[in-house]
């Protein structure tokens, strides 16, 4: 073998290291993914179980290899169900780092453009209006994502932002107040629509469903959430799963101009906290 050196009795080549060094990388980002899960100690369980598949075939035991055979034949399947949230959150990360329009938000013509789109003072005008009367709000902008799914779950609209059009829709007595609203390339594109619920468990007891809402979307998206608490009437912002609580208007209009327009985000640790921090 070209390039190949020896160790003891084993001779490895370069393709095999690199084999060896792709393979811990998948194992690192599936363990990345399942952290926090119980699906993590089902993905442990079946790791276990299949080494211990091997160690038996080489030993030469025939009655186990054949009984632990006839499981592993149809484990593929049975992963398949078993972590068919985590292979799609998987996909869907793997979509979002890949996404031709998350590329072309690193050209600055392309961010120029969007901050021309976009003025984000109803919004804010909206949201401390909401805040003062404790009225719950949950305002979603995509980004390279169009959420198109989950605007259709709710009644399509398509109409100019602004802030009288926002308190009407988030009005307790009006029928499209329940779910969230959907903001693409600058327009309200949808109502009362529906977003997934996270299921991190970490994330604290005193965020509510509308919270959990916005962390759910982002896990799954790059969209950014805006949440106004019916309980608190604390304006917080969420994206990729972190939560900046408790936002004062010139606090949220900086935010929001950062989120939105600008294409390098910072660290976790730099920008905010994570939903686990939140309670703190």
């Amino acid at each position: 073998m070209i390039g190949s050196f020896t160790i003891g009795f084993l001779r490895i080549g370069w393709i095999d290291v690199v084999d060896v060094l792709l393979v811990t990388a998948l194992f690192y980002q599936l363990y990345k993914l399942l952290t926090g899960s119980v699906a993590l100690k089902v993905f442990l369980g079946f790791m276990s179980l299949y080494l211990f598949y091997l160690v038996v075939k080489a030993a030469g035991m025939e009655l186990l290899t054949s009984i632990l055979g006839q499981f592993m034949s149809v484990g593929v399947l049975a992963g398949i169900i078993l972590f068919q949230q985590e292979i799609r959150r998987f996909l869907l990360n793997v979509g979002k780092a890949t996404s031709f329009g998350s590329r072309m938000r690193m050209f600055p013509w392309r961010r120029e453009q969007e901050q021309e789109r976009m003025n984000v003072t109803p919004f804010i005008e909206a949201a401390k209006s909401l805040a003062g009367k404790q009225t719950g709000a949950l305002i979603a902008f995509s980004m390279a994502s169009d959420l198109k799914f989950f605007a259709d779950s709710g009644d399509l609209i398509d109409a100019a932002v602004s802030k009288r059009l926002l308190l009407s829709i988030f009005n307790k007595t009006s029928p499209l107040h329940d779910g969230a609203v959907i903001i693409t390339n600058g327009r309200i594109k949808a109502a009362r629509c529906i977003l997934p619920v996270s299921e991190n468990p970490d994330v604290p007891a005193a965020l509510g469903l509308r919270h959990r809402a916005a962390i759910g979307l982002t896990e799954v998206t790059d969209a950014v959430v805006l949440v106004v608490s019916e309980e608190t009437g604390q304006i917080s912002l969420v994206r990729g799963g972190e939560v900046f609580r408790n936002l004062a208007p010139a606090d949220l209009r900086a935010r929001l101009n950062e989120f939105l327009f600008d294409a390098a985000p910072k660290p976790a640790a730099a920008a905010g906290a994570t939903a686990a921090e939140v309670a703190a």
